[in-house]
């Protein structure tokens, strides 16, 4: 979409999307037929099998309030099993099933002579525009996805972002990268997507400017009408080529929450804030008769580049989320309004004039 508005001064991959860092797909399916209005989507972090070889991650929790599954192994072993999967609250059981069947399918001894498998599900509550006691995600849609999965991905109001609500108006599925540049010359990627279903109407700012405050004086049918709390959820996926160990990627996920804040987000009660990071820079062989990865980690003091890359490419990709949103009515008339059309002069406003 052209003239959406530019975070930061960094360089961005030829994408400006997480697939950017090379490896890196996604894949989405949407459901958008009445009352259902949700989907899947997921976030392959290399072309390898991720039972065999775990790429290494780390998650952090900036405000609680989720139905997330299995975040616990992640923070203790620092690694991925399968793909990162994101849907909507009532759906992340059958995900993480469909997660299992796929790794037994291909890995008969998973559960027997080898260990089980961590599977991994992000959710957003998309309640108001999903009729989501319907329970429409299938494990079926999950394996779609990922058979879908490209680097070349649609952002907006597709896979689990199709009903999802961003600052009072349509949010979505968005991503963004940005390279960071070390003082030694040495470049990396620092892609981000997120799942953006957070946030006050009259709270959002873009590009330090606050839209949100002319959108609730002025248009008072581009939120719910009322004001309401700092609630919903935003799950935000971020990917890197720097070598990084589990506790470096556990700082570099914390950098998520510079975004929310600079887009106006409190971590209010009701919301659920989760970060999680990976390295494509190598992977954890699952059996112990394959050598570990030898590489130098990056130094400490180089750390400061990843994170203002991480923090621009995750605000740009919620930016990116609320731009390619489109207006959308769902359960029960339910409606939400994209910021292009609540805001058709939005260019304006951002410029001052």
């Amino acid at each position: 979409m052209h003239g959406i508005p530019r975070i930061g001064a960094l360089p961005s991959g030829a994408r400006d999307l997480i697939s950017d860092v090379a490896g890196v797909t996604v894949g989405h399916v949407t459901l958008a037929d009445g009352a259902i209005q949700t989907g899947v989507s997921v976030v392959l972090p290399h072309q390898r099998d991720p039972f065999l070889y775990k790429a290494p991650a780390a998650a952090t929790v900036i405000n609680g309030f989720g139905k997330s599954a299995r975040l616990i192994q992640v923070r203790e072993l620092g690694v991925l099993e399968t793909p990162i999967a994101l849907t909507n609250t009532f759906a992340v059981g059958a995900v993480a099933s469909a997660q299992i069947r796929q790794a037994i399918g291909r890995h008969r001894e998973i559960g027997r002579a080898w260990p089980t498998l961590n599977p991994l599900v992000f959710e957003c509550n998309d309640g108001y525009l999903n009729d989501i006691q319907v329970a429409s995600v299938t494990e079926q849609h999950y394996a779609q996805a990922c058979a879908s999965a490209t680097a070349s991905f649609e952002q907006g109001c597709v896979g689990a972002g199709r009903g999802m609500s961003c600052f009072g108006l349509k949010g979505g599925i968005g991503s963004a990268s940005r390279l960071a540049v070390l003082r030694d010359g040495r470049r990396y990627g620092c892609g981000a997507l997120v799942l953006a279903n957070f946030g006050r109407l009259e709270n959002l700012c873009v590009a330090g400017k606050p839209l949100g405050q002319w959108l609730s004086t002025h248009h008072a049918s581009a939120g719910s009408g009322h004001a309401e709390p700092d609630k919903g959820s935003i799950i935000t996926i971020i990917a890197t080529d720097a070598p990084l160990d589990a506790r470096q990627i556990t700082r570099l996920a914390k950098r998520a929450a510079v975004a929310l804040a600079r887009m106006g987000s409190a971590y209010g009660h009701g919301s659920g804030d989760i970060a999680l990071a990976f390295s494509t820079a190598y992977q954890i062989p699952h059996h112990a008769h394959e050598a570990m990865p030898a590489l130098a980690m990056l130094h400490e003091s180089h750390m400061d580049a990843l994170f203002e890359a991480c923090a621009q490419a995750v605000e740009q990709a919620i930016v990116h989320a609320l731009w390619h949103a489109v207006s959308v009515t769902g359960r029960d008339g339910h409606r939400r309004l994209a910021l292009v059309d609540a805001l058709p002069q939005w260019p304006m406003l951002l410029n001052g004039k």
